[in-house]
């Protein structure tokens, strides 16, 4: 044992002048451990980043689109960080911690308000494709976004500041957390390149760093509780000293006869207060829910000033989140120069990690799970989305696949003509007080539709809308195209179309024009099976008679001789007439039709015609519309309108009974003629658009004709567009018709009972109040672009003084005028009155050519007429 001592001490000493002469050698030639510690580094460094390059090749994006009605609570939202913080975790053991995350990116390039990705590990994408949000939110499979290179490219890291252990502000839900985001791209311009994104990468925190951090801010809360033990101590010990040494107390030691015994009090100072980790750590205190992030922002133009001035946007926008601690921007600025993302040395580090979505951030941001709540869902329904040109298309003149909506004014204040497409406004309801606008913006829709080479119908009982549209019509390429059917003869020298409901000579249907007649007749007096069958078979067997007499004509080569309503008198009543007529057409009507002639004709009472003349008698009374009527071959003819682009204007002249009988005569003959569409291929029917006026005066003369269209017209490309100040007035089956099928519903200003069907409409937001303080002009719609609803939105009607102003000719108004109505055939009134009275001359004379060389009827007659 003696033996080996000295060797183990020569041993030892050896060994410790080895380790001497290392760390010697190592002082003198620290460069060479330097540059060895720096190649280990780099090399390390090397492997993690190609393993972190190769694991990001492998990663999914999944986009997420939100429905309108999207409203998810706070339970639902922490559910879906949950998902985030472990898919973050989906990825192969080798992969580097960096590579380990989740990335959240909002996106704003024009094509939609906010786009909301999520992009992470392969691995992953089952559990991410399935959210917690239900059907509210539709998941789709995302292809890589690849952007043009744009000329002026700004880049921000934003780090959290403040007390590292407070948490963010807690943003209430509504308004959705993301408003302030969505207003700062809101004026974002798709055509100067603008974009604009923010990438949110989040990781679950690293456990060895977390507890490192944990007991450093353990330690600091210590010191600083012991700091102000002391501090307090000695404060204590100061004012124990200053009080002894004071007149006041020497004083009171006399007095007590105290004086010079026991020496100075004793203090005891403060001990230091135990530290609750609960306080010191604060957000920090547990590691449930706690994940780590990085907030990256690029912003980019082709016009420069327009990246920074976003960037900036962005920025007042995050700083919604700041409570105690806060988002702020990375860098620092000297002078004019800010050094940041966008600067070296941080430039490369920020592209990198922005290429491939690693989240390695300089500080690290540990938030918990329920401070991101604003940013772990997309916008819901309490988020004002903007319109980008993209929702709504802008108006171009002279395009027929746009249909003119109105003016709208977005955030930034840019005023552009907004539009639908043609082939998906399928039915138009607007809805407002009288001045409100309705007309107005109709009137523009109409006179862009046909300057775009598209054919209309404008049925307006009061005729203010014809003058205020003449001006903007009188082009020479349009004048062949218009036609006026006015029939509030005015003037000193008033002219006047024609039509006969019951003419022939245009090719229609006999039974189509027997059954539309009686149709509107009926919708009008209210006849039905149950309350007046006699009348309406009556009224349905002598329109069959005098439909086959006109047939007869026309064929025959003489239109000129046809029958109008006004000659059911004298079939009904002149036993000559009736014979004549039935003898000529006997091969024409069917058995049914020639037993009731024979069989129940002969038996009714000689009362039972006056409800069925009572109302012709009204018409003949009339001198315009007996001269309207009364003509053997009308003019007007909708369906040829319809296929050549006609654009008809149709002034009923007022809403008194005679009135209503003409607009249910011309509604019933527009859905014969819409339907008798089905003779042509659905790629060869032209498309129409009928405007209705005043619906509720339109809807009081032929109610279920009305809603018929809104119901059948879309399957033949006739688009119906109607307006009316009280959607309440109109008849239930009306009213329920354009509900359903409205492709945009419209409300200007008006009462609040009045407004709220069509509020209630769009989930009373806006409110009734708020549609009821509109300005003249301004609407309130819902729109369908792309198979989609767009808005309640706020659009300001088109003013055709505005929007059409390169278009009025007043030069050629008078023109124009004078070519509509020699299109639609007008007369002077008292030519056609004279002709009105003949007629019946005239048909009887043909009548007893043609029954000459028929065979020989049966004698009709009723008892009681000779």
């Amino acid at each position: 044992m003696d033996s080996q001592a000295p060797y183990l001490t020569r041993q030892v000493l050896g060994l410790i002048s080895g380790i001497v002469h290392t760390v010697g050698w190592a002082i003198t030639n620290w460069w060479v451990v330097a540059l060895a510690a720096l190649a280990v580094w780099a090399a390390g460094e090397a492997v993690v980043r190609h393993l972190a390059r190769k694991a990001s090749a492998e990663r999914m994006a999944l986009e997420l689109v939100p429905s309108r009605h999207f409203d998810p609570g706070l339970e639902e939202i922490f559910r879906r960080g949950v998902q985030l913080a472990r898919a973050s975790t989906s990825m192969p053991w080798w992969a580097p911690r960096r590579s380990k995350a989740v990335q959240i990116r909002l996106r704003a390039d024009g094509s939609s308000p906010l786009r909301y990705r999520i992009e992470g590990p392969a691995g992953g994408e089952r559990l991410l494709s399935i959210t917690p949000f239900g059907p509210a939110v539709t998941v789709n499979r995302a292809r890589p976004l690849v952007d043009k290179p744009r000329d002026h490219v700004v880049r921000a890291e934003f780090i959290l500041r403040g007390k590292p252990t407070a948490p963010l502000r807690e943003v209430p839900l509504s308004p959705d957390p993301l408003q302030p985001l969505i207003d700062a791209v809101s004026d974002l311009r798709a055509e100067l390149g603008d974009l604009a994104e923010i990438r949110l990468d989040i990781q679950r925190a690293p456990k060895w760093a977390l507890r490192a951090r944990r007991m450093q801010l353990m330690s600091n809360a210590r010191r600083a509780e012991r700091r102000e033990a002391q501090r307090a101590a000695r404060w204590v010990r100061q004012d124990a000293t200053g009080i002894e040494d004071s007149l006041t107390w020497q004083l009171q030691q006399l007095v007590s006869g105290k004086q010079g015994g026991g020496g100075r009090r004793l203090v005891m100072p403060p001990v230091p207060r135990r530290v609750d980790p609960e306080e010191a750590l604060g957000k920090l205190a547990g590691d449930d829910h706690l994940v780590r992030v990085q907030l990256l922002v690029m912003c980019a133009s082709n016009t420069e000033g327009r990246a920074q001035a976003r960037l900036a946007q962005l920025q007042a926008a995050l700083d919604v989140f700041g409570g105690g601690s806060r988002w702020a921007m990375r860098g620092w600025r000297v002078g004019p120069w800010r050094f940041g993302a966008d600067r070296w040395p941080s430039r490369r580090g920020f592209e990198r990690r922005w290429a491939l979505g690693h989240c390695q951030p300089p500080r690290p941001n540990w938030v918990r799970l329920e401070e991101l709540t604003g940013l772990l869902k997309p916008p819901t329904a309490h988020c004002r989305l903007p319109l980008l040109a993209g929702d709504l298309p802008t108006f171009a003149h002279g395009d027929p696949e746009l249909l003119l909506q109105g003016i709208y004014r977005g955030p930034d204040g840019r005023r552009r003509l907004v539009a639908t497409y043609a082939k998906e406004t399928l039915f138009e309801v607007g809805v407002g007080k009288a001045g409100g606008g309705k007309t107005e913006r109709a009137l523009g829709q109409a006179i862009g539709w046909a300057h775009a080479g598209g054919g209309l119908m404008f049925v307006d009982p009061h005729r203010d809308s014809w003058p205020r549209a003449l001006p903007f019509l009188a082009h020479d390429n349009l004048m062949s195209r218009v036609a006026l059917i006015d029939l509030n003869a005015s003037g000193p020298a008033p002219q006047l179309s024609c039509w006969n409901p019951i003419g022939m000579h245009q090719g229609q249907v006999a039974h189509e024009v027997v059954e539309a007649t009686a149709d509107a007749y009926a919708s009008v007096l209210g006849w039905d099976d149950a309350t007046a069958p006699r009348a309406l078979t009556i009224f349905t067997a002598a329109l069959a008679v005098l439909v086959a007499v006109n047939e007869a004509a026309c064929l025959a080569g003489r239109p000129e001789d046809q029958a109008t309503v006004f000659h059911m008198r004298s079939l009904l009543t002149d036993p000559i007439f009736r014979t004549t007529a039935l003898t000529a057409v006997e091969t024409r009507l069917d058995e049914e039709t020639r037993s009731w002639w024979r069989t129940v004709f002969p038996t009714l009472p000689t009362d039972a015609f006056a409800v069925v003349l009572n109302p012709i008698a009204r018409l003949a009374a009339n001198p315009v519309t007996r001269a309207f009527l009364g003509q053997p071959a009308g003019i007007y003819n909708i369906r040829a309108a319809m296929d050549s682009r006609m654009i008809v204007w149709v002034c009923p002249g007022g809403n008194g009974p005679t009135d209503r009988l003409i607009t249910a005569l011309l509604a019933r003959d527009l859905l014969r003629a819409v339907r008798s569409r089905r003779d042509t291929a659905e790629e060869r029917r032209v498309p129409f658009r009928p405007y209705f006026d005043e619906l509720i005066t339109l809807t009081g003369a032929a109610p279920e004709t009305i809603a018929a269209m809104f119901e059948d017209f879309r399957k033949y490309k006739v688009h119906v567009h109607g307006m009316t100040q009280l959607l309440g007035r109109l008849p239930q089956a009306v009213r329920l018709s354009l509900l359903q099928n409205a492709s945009t519903l419209a409300s200007t200003a008006g009462s609040q009972s009045a407004i709220a069907p069509i509020t209630a409409e769009w989930g009373d937001t806006p409110s009734p109040d708020v549609v009821a303080g509109l300005d003249r002009f301004e609407h309130y719609m819902s729109l369908t672009v792309e198979g989609r609803r767009v808005g309640p939105v706020q659009i300001t009607g088109p003013h055709l003084d505005e929007v059409f102003a390169d278009y009025a000719r007043p030069g050629q108004a008078r023109a124009l005028e004078h070519a509509a109505r020699a299109t639609a055939g007008a007369a002077p009134l008292h030519q056609l009155t004279d002709r009105a009275a003949n007629q019946l001359t005239r048909v009887s004379d043909f009548l007893a050519q043609h029954s000459s060389a028929a065979k020989p009827a049966v004698h009709l007659q009723k008892k009681g007429y000779k």
